[in-house]
């Protein structure tokens, strides 16, 4: 429940922040005490107190920090920063709808095996990465600062080191949770208006094909790209079926389209998608989401109908190579065989493409 500042005074704090971070912000920044909170709170003081030791403990982490001391400028009795301080507090905390968005992106990545969140102390910008052991990392998505600050706060990762140079985030229980509740949200949750559905049979039809293309996403948000477990394969010669290029190039088109917000409904009419018609999809409305679309457009077109759906089923709704195959008519193994043709051509296209490197 919010916490109320003074009188009649909205409560200025986003939705998303957690109540008891609302109790350490009310009590530190804007002076109110333990026993006036507790009486606000229903509960014994001794549970905000708790609250209170616990945040302050955990502003060891830099991220923690850093989304206390921006959430900080936003309580009306606040002290005005200093210098220095505003200067490095020079970004607005996410909009609860940003954060959902975010969060489930980012999520999804941090849930596959060996991924991390890495984020230097200076910088704006945090990358998502795989290790390999015996290789370099792997990029699987960039992430901006102000959202890992509210992932942090909200105990959906947690650094290993705290005091490290690099910091490395790895998703937590509460973070594996959050991630469910966000890919079972129904269309439209964060508050944007969604289509007007039709009628009869083609409404059920409809219905049916979201909400196997809701679970089939849920299911695989939980675990690992197809591509990763192609990649772990050898071939006669031994040597990766996938090799980290090809891979990249996949996660790549991933990374775009999950910018895009693009949902699911967008399989069903893929050559639409390919014209630009308003009517395919829920598609970012930010320049970055809208740069996006129009990087995954492009891919798609370059590579033709029937590349390109090989490549945005395997890479963006992350279906299994069974499945696939099953859906297309294919003899079994044959799908593996398709999908690296088209990793190859997306390669080809991302080595010319006028988009110059990798977004972030």
């Amino acid at each position: 429940m919010p916490v109320p500042y003074s009188g009649e005074t909205a409560d200025p704090l986003p939705a998303w922040v957690p109540e008891a971070a609302r109790h350490y912000l009310a009590h530190v920044e804007a002076g109110r005490s333990i026993r006036a909170l507790a009486r606000g709170a229903d509960v014994h003081a001794s549970t905000i107190l708790r609250q209170v030791r616990r945040l302050e403990g955990r502003r060891d982490d830099p991220l923690v920090d850093g989304a206390l001391r921006q959430l900080s400028l936003c309580l009306p009795r606040a002290r005005p920063p200093s210098k220095e301080r505003a200067m490095k507090i020079d970004r607005s905390c996410p909009a609860e709808g940003d954060l959902a968005r975010e969060g489930l992106r980012v999520l999804r990545r941090l849930a596959e095996p060996r991924a991390v969140l890495a984020v230097a102390r200076e910088m704006e910008t945090g990358l998502v990465l795989r290790d390999e052991e015996g290789a370099a990392p792997q990029r699987l998505a960039t992430v901006s600062r102000s959202i890992a600050e509210a992932m942090a706060l909200k105990d959906w990762i947690a650094a290993e080191d705290p005091a490290a140079r690099i910091l490395r985030y790895r998703i937590t229980g509460p973070g594996r949770a959050a991630l469910r509740a966000l890919a079972e949200a129904p269309a439209g949750a964060d508050g944007f208006a969604e289509a007007q559905r039709p009628f009869g049979a083609e409404a059920r039809e409809d219905e049916a094909a979201e909400a196997d293309g809701r679970l089939r996403h849920m299911r695989s948000a939980l675990g690992e790209s197809p591509l990763a477990g192609l990649a772990r394969r050898r071939d006669k010669d031994g040597k990766p079926f996938l090799s980290r290029d090809l891979v990249a190039a996949g996660e790549r088109l991933r990374e775009d389209f999950e910018l895009a917000q693009i949902g699911p409904r967008v399989t069903q009419d893929w050559d639409r998608f390919l014209s630009g018609s308003p009517a395919t999809g829920r598609g970012g409305k930010t320049p970055s989401g809208l740069g996006a679309r129009d990087r995954v457009a492009a891919a798609l077109s370059d590579l033709g109908p029937g590349l390109g759906d090989v490549a945005l089923r395997c890479c963006c709704y992350l279906e299994g190579m069974e499945s696939l195959e099953k859906r297309m008519g294919w003899s079994a193994r044959s799908g593996k065989i398709v999908l690296r043709i088209a990793l190859q051509r997306l390669r080809r296209h991302y080595d010319e493409s006028p988009h110059g490197q990798m977004i972030g």
